[in-house]
């Protein structure tokens, strides 16, 4: 068992990354908590014993239940259940559970303890760490939550034998994200390795910037377009295909302005495209003018400009203010 601190003063808490993680769960939860509501789906492969009395509540497969409607559901059956402020919720599942599982836990009597359990590869890496939660909106994905640390998280490797490889590979996209921002060869780590390294990075970066006022803001690299095109395509591509497709369009428009060289471009189709195995063309059919406008709507975006996380001479840093003409072009210059 690998154990990452995520160092965040009297809010710290750890991340246990290993196979059979989940017995340790009980150890994570707050000694007042005499009761645990479990947020879950139908298809997540693992089962958990929280070591005290719970109840099960299972929310919709699909980015259409990511909503404030399942928030509100969520709420009136913690009531129901008579769930306090002394209690915890648990998140069992993926990036999309631990997302509205920490919300929920965020709102009730406006914060109560949360622990995740994650199921997938993208939330071991990623969405399980760091304390944003959220839901979306028809106008653009992950617009309502809040920042809300959970009291510990794991991640449970068995689970990781059950994931049909599409699922896998949304979790390379993540993993390529962290190629870019460290330089780590990732790949040439054992798999709790690799994903103990990644929490780590991300765990420095949130310790430095919790509430995304600067360096945080480097975790949405090829986010930006990611986004849109998941809404685009009405969730059609996951997400981690989608950052995929982002880093490589981001690379793209740095060149477009003149920050970084032709060979890396090329080494962000390597990396993504070679080494982590994902696509890296557009959707045929796609809009340019359509995805430039709800790439204006991302949560970065300050003043109304477009605002993206860029490579450059300096490394990957956010740039505000890009023009919506070097957008369409490095949209262009993709197919």
């Amino acid at each position: 068992m690998i154990t990452v601190r995520v160092p965040l003063g009297d809010r710290s808490y750890d991340v246990l990354v290993g196979n059979g993680a989940r017995s340790e769960l009980a150890a994570l939860l707050p000694r007042t908590a005499r009761r645990a509501a479990v947020v879950t789906q139908a298809g997540v492969p693992l089962d958990v014993d929280p070591g005290l009395p719970f109840e099960r509540f299972e929310i919709g497969e699909g980015e259409q239940h990511k909503s404030l409607t399942t928030i509100e559901s969520l709420s009136r059956g913690f009531a129901r259940m008579g769930l306090t402020r002394n209690d915890v919720v648990i998140g069992v599942g993926g990036g999309m559970v631990t997302d509205v599982a920490g919300f929920a836990a965020a709102s009730w009597h406006r914060g109560v303890a949360v622990v995740h359990v994650s199921t997938t590869l993208v939330g071991m890496i990623d969405a399980a760490i760091g304390g944003k939660t959220g839901v979306n909106l028809a106008e653009g994905k992950n617009l309502v939550g809040a920042y809300w640390q959970p009291s510990g998280v794991i991640c449970d490797l068995d689970a990781l034998s059950t994931l049909p490889p599409r699922e896998l590979r949304c979790g390379r996209g993540e993993m390529a994200k962290y190629h870019f921002l460290t330089g780590d060869d990732l790949l040439a780590m054992g798999e709790a390795e690799r994903i103990a390294r990644c929490v780590q990075i991300k765990a420095d970066v949130v310790a430095s910037d919790e509430r995304e006022g600067g360096r945080r803001a480097l975790l949405n690299y090829g986010h930006t377009l990611a986004h849109a095109l998941e809404i685009e395509t009405g969730y059609a591509m996951a997400h981690g295909e989608a950052v995929g497709i982002g880093l490589v369009y981001a690379a793209h428009l740095a060149h477009q302005l003149g920050r970084i060289s032709d060979d890396r471009v090329q080494q962000h189709y390597d990396v993504v495209g070679g080494a982590y195995e994902l696509n890296t063309a557009l959707p045929d059919g796609l809009s340019a003018q359509r995805m430039v406008e709800l790439m204006s709507r991302d949560k970065k975006v300050l003043d109304g400009g477009l605002t993206f996380v860029l490579d450059g001479p300096n490394g990957v840093e956010v740039v505000a203010d890009v023009p919506a003409d070097a957008a369409l072009a490095a949209l262009a210059s993709m197919r």
